[in-house]
C-alpha cells in the first residue's frame, strides 16, 4: 500500500470514529439517599407496630418498569435504631411491611414512644426507574390483629424524590 493510500485510510477512519462519538449519547445519573421519619406514636405492651410502603409509580412512557429500593427501621424515644433495617426493592403497586412488636422495643415499662423510619435510595438522570412510596403506619393489638391506630402517608415527603414523593 502507498504511503499516499495509508494516509487516507487513517484520516478515513479518524472521520469514521469522530462520527461515532459524535452519535454517542452521554447519560449521567446520580444516587443518593433520603431517609424520612413518622411522628412518634406511643406503643402498648399488648400491641405491635407496623410500617408499609407501597409504590404506586407506573413504568415510565420509555417502558423503564418502576422500582424503589431502600429500608424500613424503627427508632425508640432515645432515639437509638432497634433491631436491624429491613431492606426493600418494591415495583409497581407492591406492598412491604415491617413489624415490630412490643417484646422488641426493649421497654421498661408497659408502654413507650417509638418511630418509623424509612430511608430510600434515590437515583436520577436518564434512565431511572419511577419510584413514587407512600406508607402508613400502624398499631395492634399482637393477640387479636385488631387495628388500633392506623396513619395513612405517615412518613412526610421527602424534597425532589423522597418517600411519599414521586421522581
Amino acid at each position: 500500500m502507498s504511503f499516499r493510500r495509508f494516509v487516507l485510510a487513517l484520516s478515513a477512519a479518524g472521520a469514521l470514529s469522530v462520527a461515532c462519538a459524535a452519535a454517542q449519547t452521554t447519560t449521567t445519573s446520580s444516587t443518593a439517599t433520603m431517609e424520612s421519619s413518622s411522628a412518634p406514636i406511643g406503643l402498648a405492651s399488648s400491641e405491635t407496630l407496623q410500617l408499609n410502603v407501597v409504590n404506586t409509580a407506573s413504568a415510565s412512557s420509555s417502558g423503564t418498569a418502576a422500582s424503589c429500593t431502600g429500608s424500613l427501621q424503627f427508632v425508640n424515644s432515645s432515639g437509638t435504631v432497634i433491631g436491624s433495617a429491613a431492606s426493600f426493592t418494591v415495583t409497581s403497586g407492591q406492598i412491604f411491611s415491617a413489624t415490630l412488636p412490643f417484646s422488641k422495643v426493649g421497654a421498661s415499662g408497659t408502654r413507650s414512644e417509638v418511630r418509623g423510619v424509612v430511608t430510600l435510595t434515590v437515583t436520577t438522570g436518564s434512565g431511572a426507574a419511577p419510584c413514587h412510596l407512600t406508607s402508613s403506619l400502624e398499631s395492634y393489638d399482637t393477640a387479636t390483629g385488631v387495628t388500633h391506630v392506623y396513619v395513612a402517608n405517615a412518613i412526610p415527603a421527602g424534597n425532589g424524590g423522597g418517600p411519599g414523593f414521586g421522581r
